[in-house]
């Protein structure tokens, strides 16, 4: 094995995405199953993962709790409404233990839906990497830009999921 070989290192980015997977392992909703870190200056400062509020029965233990979401372009898709989403989770995990996130990076598996990115705005979070687009993320490419969030996509592909 070379030298070269061994010594390869994953940059920054590539290496809190790929802490994301591993903590989507938690998540209880097999739907878009996700993890999100958020990072200041290559610090973690939270972790959160696609799951019920604490106490209230999980998609793995009671099933999915599904909605129509009927969109602008006219199409109906399905959405389990029973979780909070990973950045949800990892911003007030971060709220509950007295973490500012002002200036920081939030790392996740696709695109924050429109509330996610609403919540990330707010938090005062700058920048947001994620390694695939979702099917609905037109709001919080608009949003983004207009906050001036910085937003990095590794992978231009819409990130496909079980129920779409």
């Amino acid at each position: 094995m070379s030298n070269e070989t061994f010594n390869t290192r994953p940059d920054w980015d590539r290496y809190f995405l790929d802490l994301c997977e591993a903590v989507s392992k938690r998540a209880t909703c097999d739907r878009g199953k996700c993890g999100a870190v958020i990072v200041k200056d290559k610090r973690i400062m939270t972790t959160g993962y696609v799951g019920a509020p604490a106490g209230l029965p999980h998609c793995d233990e009671a099933g999915h709790d599904m909605r129509k979401v009927f969109n602008n372009d006219g199409t109906i898709t399905q959405h389990c409404v029973r979780t909070l989403h990973a950045e949800q989770n990892a911003i007030i995990q971060a709220a509950r233990f007295g973490m500012p996130l002002e200036g920081s990076t939030l790392y996740c598996k696709m695109t924050p839906c429109r509330t996610c990115a609403m919540m990330i705005i707010n938090a005062g979070i700058k920048r947001v990497v994620c390694e695939k687009r979702y099917h609905a993320d037109a709001d919080t490419l608009e949003y983004f830009k207009q906050a001036n969030i910085e937003l990095t996509i590794i992978n231009n592909e819409v990130e496909q999921y079980k129920n779409q």
